[in-house]
């Protein structure tokens, strides 16, 4: 018989597919179908930094500041009701989920710096979930901000929200850093439990018309799975942590990659988003006929087995590799 489970943050799951942050969490008959169809976790919407210091005179005064110098600049913040969404309900959210599903609950947090705010890390704990995903989730746009005070920053972060809790933590990050190999290890270290790659940064379009930013989102595609695939490959038996893969799966191939990549579980959202719960069961068929077929007799077999952990030098394997990218065009008739 063939084995699908697997293992993340301590938590024992049934299959690697998970539910990542998304509106899902927040309707429980939703939840509650996609467990019945097979999913292992559901990650929670996230409960941002804004919306639980929303009524600071600080924060208020930097998501104003300068929108009086034009009309068109009043666009770019967003109001401050838009945060009054409230943690209380939040927290309720978290314990209500956690009492109508069987599956493990995931809690997620987003955002920047250090503060009072991180304590409801461990209202969350208390809540009920079995673990947490602290997503870094920033955008630098000030000039004199260097790299490494924003890295020194989210290292900080990530061991004060770890410092209140007991539970797993996992944390979400974005692929644009420079070193990503010396930084996660940094974050490892600060005590995550495990690193979800990657966020998915939602690009803002300008509206001609009206003169404005327009929030704009663009789901996933499997070509997306490309770019946490590379990474948790080159990662993979370096760094002490458990890995899931997000962004771009949508396919029982994305799956099959992502775990022979190294990941322990993927995360999916877009997909279910296009179609239904019925994607779930979909995807474990194939996944047991793929590896029945190849004679795989569990999901941890795989894990890991096409990551770079074998290869001497990955930067020279990866040169080598676009070089023979590039020279396969040349080479076309």
């Amino acid at each position: 018989m063939t084995d699908l489970s697997t293992t993340y943050l301590g938590l024992n799951l049934k299959n690697p597919l998970v539910v990542s942050a998304s509106p899902f969490s927040k309707n429980i008959d939703k939840a509650r179908k996609l467990e019945e169809a097979g999913v292992s976790a559901i990650v929670m919407h996230s409960l941002f930094e804004e919306q639980i210091i929303h009524e600071s005179l600080e924060l208020d005064h930097y998501l104003s500041r300068g929108t009086d110098s034009s009309a068109e600049a009043m666009s770019y913040f967003p109001d401050s009701d838009a945060y009054l969404v409230g943690p209380e309900k939040y927290l309720n959210q978290v314990a209500e989920l956690k009492k109508a599903l069987k599956i493990p609950v995931i809690g997620n947090l987003n955002g920047v710096s250090k503060g009072g705010w991180t304590n409801y890390a461990k209202q969350i704990q208390d809540a009920g979930a079995d673990a947490l995903e602290l997503n870094l989730y920033y955008i630098p746009t000030d000039p004199d901000l260097t790299s490494q005070e924003l890295e020194n920053a989210q290292v900080e972060l990530v061991a004060e929200v770890k410092s209140v809790i007991r539970i797993p933590l996992a944390v979400k990050l974005s692929p644009y850093i420079t070193a990503l190999p010396n930084f996660v290890r940094r974050i490892v270290k600060a005590g995550a439990n495990g690193l979800v790659l990657f966020n998915r940064f939602y690009q803002p379009d300008f509206d001609l018309n009206e003169l404005k930013i327009v929030p704009s989102l663009d789901l996933s595609t499997s070509t997306e799975v490309r770019l946490p695939l590379r990474w948790i490959s080159i990662l993979q038996g370096k760094i002490n942590a458990d890995f899931a893969l997000t962004s771009g799966v949508h396919t029982a191939n994305d799956v099959l990659k992502a775990m022979m990549s190294g990941a322990k579980v993927t995360m999916m959202a877009s997909a279910l988003l296009q179609g239904d719960e019925q994607t779930i069961p979909t995807l474990l068929t194939e996944l047991e006929t793929w590896m029945r077929q190849r004679e795989y007799t569990s999901i941890i077999q795989m894990q890991g087995s096409m990551s770079q952990k074998a290869v001497k030098e990955p930067a020279a394997f990866e040169r080598a590799n676009y070089m023979n990218v590039l020279n396969s065009f040349r080479d076309a008739p």
